[in-house]
Formats: C-alpha cells, structure tokens, sequence
C-alpha cells in the first residue's frame, strides 16, 4: 500500500482532472487517477517555479502537501502527452549567451492572454494563413502531444481565426497552447478552456473558409522569425521561442 504522507504537489499546463501523485523514489513518481495509472518523466527545477507552479495547484484545489525540487517536465495521459512550464524570466536569466545569439528569442508584448493556462510550453509547430481557418482546424484534428500551434495571421483585425470550438477542439486533443497573430472570438468559452491562448485581440466576425494557407514554415511576426520545431514558452511576463529545449 502506498503512504499517502508521500503525496507530493503537482501542477503543470494541462490537468485534465484530480490526480494523486506519490513519491516512490528519489526521483521516481506514480501518479493515479480513476482510471488508471500516469507515466511520468521528471526533471530537476529551480525552486522558485516549482513554488510558483504549487500556488497555483493549490488554486485549483488540488492535492498539497509539500513544495518539492523537482519538476515533471511531460505526462503522458491516456497516450496524450503534455508538457511542463518554464518561466520565462528565469529562462532569459539563465540563457544570456542563448539570448546573444539569437537561439533564444523573445516576442514582442503585443499578446492578450487567454485560455486558464497562464503558463505552457511545448515544440512549435507553424502555420502562414490569411483570415482562413481551415487549415487551423485541420492542424487542431491531430494529435497535439504537448505542442503549440503558432498561426502567422499576418495580424488581420478584421476577423478571428480561432473560436471557442476550436479551443475545446485542441484542448481535447492535447495540444499546450494556441498563439495566434491575429484574434480569437467565443473568449469566455475560451477562458474556461483548460490551455494556455494568446492573442492579438478579440472580434466577433469568424474567418473565410477556403482552405488557402502553409503549414510547418517559417513565419516572422512580433519582431521574431518562429520555425516549426523550436520550442516556445509562454507566461504571464510574455512569449519566448528557442531552437531547442531549454532548462533551468
């Protein structure tokens, strides 16, 4: 029988449900849920995010017992996997020379924050469109295993390229997070969407539907060139890309 003195806090971009966690070893953890048994996959983080990420655990009246040094950094659920949240500042902090090279860049603050995951992360995957959703869909209908969708909407603020069923759409098939260089509509049906969005703006007109777009290219929008397979992270201090996985 495991101790439940062991359970441990934990939080991360997507928490599909209440969930028990149980430190089995050093850095070895089961969690539970009803129906079943999580995989995990750990990794040492700074303190500071691990305390962070525990406030807002215990916001969502989950399970609290101690802060601890180390971080899940993915979770697979039911095949889908997530991934954890670095912070931004502490990334840039970090990665100074990263930063002087250009393989860490960050966009400029022109987002709204969207969606009840203030905090996610994941590799990028790209796509150019043009007040066009169809391919947004397309993308959204496959598996996300923890990546963030990134539309080029070329900035238009005329229409909005992802909705409140879309969002549920990406949420459902475990995608982090959705930034979109133009605007989202249906927000409080976004806002209570279990993911991380961000966005130029709101506007009520939904896009055209003709199918006219480029998936996985390199697209350059808020100051920074974002290619398919870097990895962004995105908090409430704002958006980083990088061209690879970053650790603190």
């Amino acid at each position: 029988m495991i101790d439940s003195a062991k359970i441990l806090p934990l939080s991360f971009t997507r928490f599909l449900a209440r969930v028990y966690i149980y430190r089995i070893s050093t850095e070895a953890f089961l969690a539970i849920e009803p129906s079943g048994c999580i995989s995990l996959s750990l990794s040492r983080f700074h303190s500071k995010v691990v305390k962070e990420m525990n406030s807002s655990f215990k916001a969502h009246s989950m399970f609290v017992c101690a802060v601890n040094p180390f971080y899940v950094s993915t979770i697979v659920v039911a095949g889908n996997t997530y991934m954890a949240s670095l912070a931004t500042a502490e990334a840039c902090d970090s990665n100074a020379a990263l930063i002087a090279s250009g393989d860490v860049r960050c966009l400029q603050p022109i987002f709204q924050i969207y969606g009840q995951c203030r905090a996610f992360s994941g590799p990028i995957v790209t796509l150019k469109v043009f007040e066009d959703s169809v391919f947004v869909r397309e993308l959204l209908e496959t598996r996300g295993d923890g990546r963030v969708l990134v539309i080029d909407g070329g900035g238009s603020m005329r229409c909005a390229l992802v909705g409140g069923n879309l969002v549920v759409l990406a949420q459902n098939m475990g995608w982090a997070g959705i930034v979109v260089n133009g605007c989202v509509r249906d927000v409080d049906e976004i806002n209570g969407c279990d993911i991380g969005v961000r966005a130029l703006a709101s506007h009520p007109q939904k896009s055209n539907k003709k199918g006219i777009g480029e998936k996985h290219v390199p697209i350059h929008f808020a100051g920074t060139l974002i290619r398919d397979g870097e990895w962004l992270y995105a908090d409430s201090d704002g958006i980083l890309v990088s061209k690879t996985e970053l650790s603190v």
